[in-house]
């Protein structure tokens, strides 16, 4: 006699379940987060030099609240999309994104913490990248998309992210793709207007390193958004 019973979940036409996401799963990419980001504020710390600090309005003040603010949201992106698909490469590619940044967060952080600034500045959000660049342009390389109604770049709204929280599967996939896209293209703005605007021997390498691992993975993600269009 067989011991082995049927279920609706072993129809083949039955839509796919989506994974099972395990406490010990959820701790451990808490745990990366937190690693990721003490790591980025040791290095921030080391690697300050002890030339004289940017200030309170400072391009580089403002572009390390700001980017900070940034990367946590593409953080709390790839924790969603983590939990709702069980697709390797895209999970892999979240879980890349959520070290890099923050251990990038975490660095900023100390920035300020080394510079003496508060977290959280007394101007508005991205005031720094209206301000005029190094070579006198007064919009600094074209950031429009800021520019005309004060907004943070490729910044997901709470609706986008509601969206993203209520799909499974592909679904959840294209839509994830689709917003870390647009958001890796405000960040590559943020840092270009840093770089437009800065000449910090702190603030540049890492607005650089940002701009082009961010490219390299909008082309990644792109690839993988055709491939499930």
């Amino acid at each position: 006699m067989s011991l082995s019973t049927s279920s609706a979940t072993d129809d083949p036409q039955s839509p796919p379940r989506p994974p099972r996401v395990t406490a010990r799963a959820v701790w451990a990419g808490v745990a990366l987060i937190l690693i990721a980001l003490v790591a980025g504020v040791l290095l921030g710390r080391v690697g300050a030099p002890a030339s004289a600090s940017p200030g309170e309005t400072s391009a580089e003040a403002g572009f390390a609240r700001d980017m900070q603010t940034h990367h946590n949201q593409a953080v709390e992106m790839a924790i969603l999309i983590r939990d709702r698909t069980d697709d390797d490469e895209i999970r892999l590619l979240a879980l890349d994104i959520m070290t890099a940044q923050s251990q990038q967060a975490g660095q900023m952080f100390a920035w300020l913490n080394t510079w003496g600034l508060p977290q959280t500045g007394s101007e508005p959000e991205m005031a720094w990248m209206t301000r005029p660049a190094l070579d006198g342009e007064s919009q600094g390389g074209g950031h429009s998309s800021m520019e005309m109604d004060g907004s943070m770049p490729g910044f997901a709204t709470a609706q986008q992210l509601q969206q993203l929280r209520d799909a499974e599967g592909v679904e959840a996939e294209r839509l994830w793709l689709e917003l870390m896209i647009a958001h890796h293209q405000g960040g590559i703005e943020m840092a270009e207007a840093v770089l437009a605007r800065s000449e910090d021997p702190l603030v540049t390498p890492l607005a650089t390193s940002a701009a082009t691992l961010q490219q390299k993975e909008i082309d990644y993600m792109t690839e993988l958004l055709e491939a499930r269009s």
